[in-house]
């Protein structure tokens, strides 16, 4: 799976989330770019992003995050580990 599947589903798990299929994220998407993304709902994109990648996150990765393209980082990372 290349980055642009991953940021796809990953877009796909947002929208799902957030229930806004409007949501167009990109590298640079950070949470002060959608009125939905809060803390609590963060604790939900994570949660659903570890159960549809099939794998956990560390509490450093998740401090680490500024942006969307951060999450991709762990998650290609984390996936790459897998194999």
């Amino acid at each position: 799976m290349d980055r642009n599947e991953i940021l796809t589903q990953v877009q796909d798990i947002y929208r799902d989330v957030l229930n806004n299929d409007e949501i167009i994220l990109t590298e640079a998407t950070t949470a002060d770019d959608i009125v939905e993304w809060t803390s609590l709902t963060q604790v939900q994109l994570i949660t659903t992003i570890e159960h549809e990648f099939n794998i956990r996150f560390s509490l450093r990765d998740m401090m680490d995050w500024k942006s969307v393209g951060d999450i991709l980082d762990s998650l290609e990372e984390k996936c790459s580990q897998r194999f």
